[in-house]
């Protein structure tokens, strides 16, 4: 990505993950629910990095924000809150099992 500032070009190199990527870990850190341990939620995190697109992160993430938005989703009919349902249910039973 190249911005010019002025008359100067300067090239900006990110390493950094999106914006959006970590959204489960940083919910759990603020979540009430988990309490002080960073570790239990890097491990969340790791799990849904390997189970749940970046769409389906932001999604599971506002969860520990509003848990009866977690109830409208597994009981809603639209084909993408039935898959991302599916998903989840296997990222929760992965990441119990691993985070324990």
């Amino acid at each position: 990505m190249i911005f010019r500032l002025a008359a100067a070009s300067v090239l900006v190199v990110s390493l950094a993950a999106p914006l959006h990527a970590r959204a489960i870990e940083q919910a759990c850190v603020r979540s009430e629910r988990v309490g002080d341990d960073s570790r239990l939620c890097t491990c969340i995190q790791r799990i849904a990095d390997q189970l749940l697109t970046p769409r389906d992160q932001r999604l599971a993430a506002s969860f520990f924000r509003d848990p009866h938005r977690a109830q409208e989703i597994r009981m809603s009919d639209r084909a993408q809150d039935e898959r991302f349902w599916t998903v989840y249910r296997q990222f929760g039973a992965l990441a119990e099992q691993s985070c324990n």
